[in-house]
């Protein structure tokens, strides 16, 4: 966590003792503090100056005994928190934290504890709590000094400098003394290095824009050792503007120098040759049009680019073309690619690579351009071609985003390219990947972030109206989410003040707030915005998206025409089942139709909606069970035993989901429900997979994907495998679970995959022939690693070890298992609004007929618990009454494993 934690690991690295002396833990203060951090116990928060441990390891700081019983007896547990923190026992700290009430100082010595909890786990997970409380601290009181420091190193530590200098500046500002001096020095230092950094690249880029035009330009040689990326883009349009041989020869200093930047050889002196023994009588004439459409920025017209192709000067055909691209006209990209290939130079092959990728997405061959991608990526890493590398980092970072879904993979990329745009200097792409990491964060839920990747990429250009529009309409985004209507409504306006179409988040932000009022504008920005993503080539995913992005705008102002328009959009994205516009079309028109009916109390109309976005063709006629929640609204309706239809519709809501759905379900419709042998659930993301839906003494399942076709193989028909005793790697420190007891009798068709040769292919090649499956392992939920829990499994030689949503969805399950997953939260649920994402759902996809698993840490004798609901199914019980029979008898036995509350059934 950078030096907000240094000071802290150093001490934390014995462990804490306990003393009877001295009388007070603050009796002996050193002159200067051990945590860069403010805590806000008074007598730790006078000013000390930092000073951070360099080398070796101090003895860990003793804990008064006494003291602490005394501040226990007065229930100070903000001061025994404090103790603990400086003795280096930061989860300690925040178990005390956890008996205080709430308070703004609280909160602040909270924020400090979460980061230094978290040191040895992930650091970015660390700085997302920690920003969030302080987040909420300054939101209920803007002045508060030690949180406002602690958000100041928390921006800094996340690599936001220009936000972290603004944070300090509100520190100096409040003339605390020594705090205000030391925080104005942090903020002189952040701005003065951060902003040296943009100005070396724009010199840079100054440097290059004369090239073209003046063939007596000074050659930017220095730039290009320093800032080889920015400057090779304008070396190629100096070189292709050249008219003449000596205008090209001119340029074989610059070529050497970046060929040095990048790693040696003579890809670029070569360029230079190539060209200067080119005819210039024929070439003169096509490099001065060439350079004046680049320089005035006007399209290349078509007979231009037909004469490029036939003259024989290729690099100017790849140059035009790529012009074109960038500006996004239609080009033939096999052409392109060709011609860019036949350059000989790999930074054009990367180009042709990417374009030939984007030609497959059109073409909805993804897999085909993410398998290309990756492997230019390979290439570009060997080349150590890093500006191209980060453009390809960027580029899958969009597909996982856009087209895939899949922000894991999209983070890892994002930073990555990230780092290498730092490592370069390159000013302008690190301004890109702050986007890429808000758009992550985004789609993760950790709203305090990615708001604060959007500012920081803003103060990096305040006054570029584009990125005003973009940032304001993003932020309007992130403020829905969290429900803040007005703070949207205020970033919509901003962004439509810059006269620049909404774009797709900014339309959808505007259909959502037209239930919250009238807004002066927002027809016809909204009406700019659908026209402009209709141009082009927008797939039919994406027109279906659009739809229901109109109607539920019209809704609001014309019903008849608001309904027929997302029925439409419903229609069509059905017809486009993999396509994830399609997905979020449909998500988004049926939560809008059926909370419609709701309101209106046309509650067998919602019932049958939820049915049809589950691909139900009949919804059951009893004991079923609808959920919908569409942000502020809540839906819920409930068929019983006698056939009769019970609902209850509020629009009241005012925070998002949490981590369980308890509350959803009003109790008259609980009652409704009581006298069903079983309730099967239709519940539409985000509430699919939360648990604690319905009470513990009625049998119910989550219905997930679409239905069975055909009948299902009997349970015993087929290998019965078991996963358990696994060899998980040293590395993770993980407790070895306790072996598995064989339930009583034999059981011929049992498969056992033990110790180190439960690898993750393994668990696949026997699962595919399995009618039932067990896992007893270690379950892990890391949103920089994967979007649902990852199973912990034995490594395979190259390593991996992890089981992932993903590969499970990827590998049939021809047989149908009946699956039980004993891992700690292998149930989690990934928090998108327009489809679920978890193992239990990769297991249905991939063909699982029932899968049972818990949305929380489990404990080790919870292998027990699974098996006795096998065995309740093997008697024959149907598996949701299965399982309601084994929670009641085990909390019978074990009131307090509040756990078995959380698992749950999909089918």
């Amino acid at each position: 966590l950078g030096a907000f934690a240094l000071a802290l690991a150093a001490v934390s690295a014995g462990s804490a003792r306990v003393t009877r002396e001295p009388p007070s833990p603050w009796s002996a203060l050193e002159p200067t503090r051990p945590l860069e951090a403010r805590l806000t116990s008074v007598p730790l928060d006078g000013h000390r100056p930092y000073v951070p441990m360099r080398g070796g390891v101090p003895a860990a700081a003793p804990l008064p005994l006494r003291e602490l019983a005394r501040m226990e007896d007065r229930q100070d547990w903000r001061g025994i928190a404090s103790a603990y923190l400086l003795a280096g026992d930061a989860r300690q700290a925040l178990n005390y934290l956890g008996n205080a009430a709430a308070s703004p100082d609280v909160g602040s010595d909270r924020a400090v504890a979460l980061a230094l909890a978290h040191a040895g786990a992930s650091e970015q997970t660390a700085l997302d709590e920690a920003l969030a409380v302080l987040e909420d601290v300054l939101r209920e009181r803007p002045d508060h000094p030690q949180a406002l420091w602690n958000h100041a190193l928390v921006l800094r530590n996340l690599d936001l400098p220009l936000l972290a200098a603004d944070a300090f500046d509100a520190v100096a500002k409040l003339g605390e003394p020594g705090w205000s001096a030391e925080a104005r020095t942090h903020a002189g230092l952040l701005r003065e290095q951060t902003l040296a950094r943009g100005r070396a690249w724009k010199q840079a880029f100054a440097a290059t824009q004369d090239l073209m035009a003046d063939s007596n330009a000074p050659l930017p040689l220095k730039e290009a050792a320093n800032l080889p990326g920015i400057v090779r883009l304008a070396f190629y349009d100096a070189v292709r503007a050249a008219p003449s041989k000596d205008a090209a020869l001119r340029l074989l200093p610059l070529a050497d120098t970046l060929d040095r930047a990048y790693g040696g050889g003579a890809v670029l002196h070569a360029t230079v040759t190539r060209v200067a023994a080119r005819d210039f009588q024929k070439r003169e004439p096509l490099a001065r049009d060439y350079a004046r459409s680049v320089r005035g920025r006007t399209p290349f017209p078509p007979a231009f680019l037909e004469t490029l192709l036939r003259s024989g000067e290729d690099d100017l055909y790849v140059g035009a073309l790529g012009y074109e691209l960038t500006a996004g006209r239609p080009v033939d990209v096999a052409a392109f690619a060709r011609a860019a290939d036949g350059l000989g130079d790999p930074w054009f092959h990367l180009i042709a690579e990417r374009e030939r990728a984007n030609q497959e997405v059109r073409d909805g061959q993804w897999w085909k351009a993410e398998a290309r991608v990756r492997e230019a990526l390979r290439t570009c890493e060997a080349e150590r071609l890093d500006y191209r590398c980060a453009d390809l980092h960027a580029w899958l970072t969009d597909m996982y985003l856009g087209e895939l879904h899949r922000p894991a993979e999209a983070h890892a990329h994002a930073l990555r390219g990230w780092q290498l745009a730092k490592k370069q200097g390159e000013w302008q792409q690190e301004r890109l990947f702050l986007q890429e990491l808000a758009q992550v964060a985004r789609f993760h839920h950790v709203a305090p972030t990615a708001s604060a990747y959007f500012r920081e990429s803003l103060a990096r250009v305040p006054d570029d109206r584009t990125q005003l529009n973009y940032v304001h309409r993003n932020l309007a985004t992130l403020a829905w989410m969290d429900f803040r209507v007005d703070e949207a409504r205020q970033h919509l306006e901003q962004s439509m003040e810059s006269g620049l179409p909404l774009g797709l988040n900014g339309a959808g932000v505007l259909a959502d707030l037209a239930r919250f009022g009238p807004m002066p504008g927002a027809a016809d920005a909204l009406s700019r915005a659908l026209s402009g993503l209709r141009q082009g080539q927008a797939r039919p995913g994406e027109r279906a998206l659009l739809d229901s992005i109109q109607g539920e705008f019209e809704l609001e102002r014309d019903p008849t025409a608001g309904r027929a328009l997302l029925r439409s959009a419903l229609t069509q994205a059905e017809q486009w089942p993999g396509d994830v516009y399609a997905r979020r079309a449909q998500a988004r028109a049926s939560a809008a139709l059926i909370s419609d009916a709701g309101r209106t109390g046309a509650f067998v109309e919602a019932l049958a909606l939820a049915g049809r976005q589950f691909q139900v063709t009949e919804v059951p006629e009893r004991c079923v069970l609808a959920v919908s929640v569409q942000h502020e609204r809540t839906l819920a309706v409930a068929r019983g035993p006698s056939g009769a239809v019970h609902g209850d519709f509020t629009q009241t809501r005012t925070a998002p989901l949490g981590q369980d759905a308890s509350g959803l379900v009003p109790p008259a419709l609980q009652e409704a429900l009581r006298g069903c042998e079983q309730v099967q659930v239709l519940a539409l993301p985000p509430v699919n997979g939360l648990p604690r839906l319905l009470p513990p003494d009625i049998a119910w399942s989550y219905r997930v994907g679409h239905a069975t076709v055909g009948p299902l193989p009997p349970v015993d028909s087929g290998a019965h495998l078991v996963v358990s005793n696994v060899d998980t790697p040293a590395a993770l420190g993980l407790p070895r679970l306790p072996p598995m007891s064989r339930p009583p009798g034999e059981d011929a068709r049992r498969v056992m995959l033990e110790g180190a040769r439960a690898t993750p292919s393994r668990v696949l090649e026997a699962m595919a022939t399995a009618t039932e499956v067990e896992i007893h392992t270690h379950g892990v939920f890391s949103p920089e690693l994967s979007d649902a829990s990852l199973l912990m499994l034995a490594p395979e030689r190259d390593g991996r070890y992890a089981l992932t949503a993903n590969q499970v969805r990827a590998h049939g399950l021809s047989k149908a298992p009946l699956v039980f997953l004993a891992a700690c939260g292998a149930a989690r649920t990934a928090p998108f609004s327009h489809e679920s994402f978890s193992l239990p759902v990769a297991f249905l996809d991939a063909g699982a007929r029932a899968v049972l698993a818990a949305t929380v840490d489990i404990p080790d004798t919870a292998g027990r618990f699974f098996n006795d609901v096998r065995e309740r199914i093997h008697a024959g019980a149907v598996p949701s009454v299965a399982l309601r029979d084994e929670r009641q008898a085990w909390l019978q036995a074990s009131p307090g494993d509040r756990w078995v509350h959380d698992v749950l059934l999909f089918e």
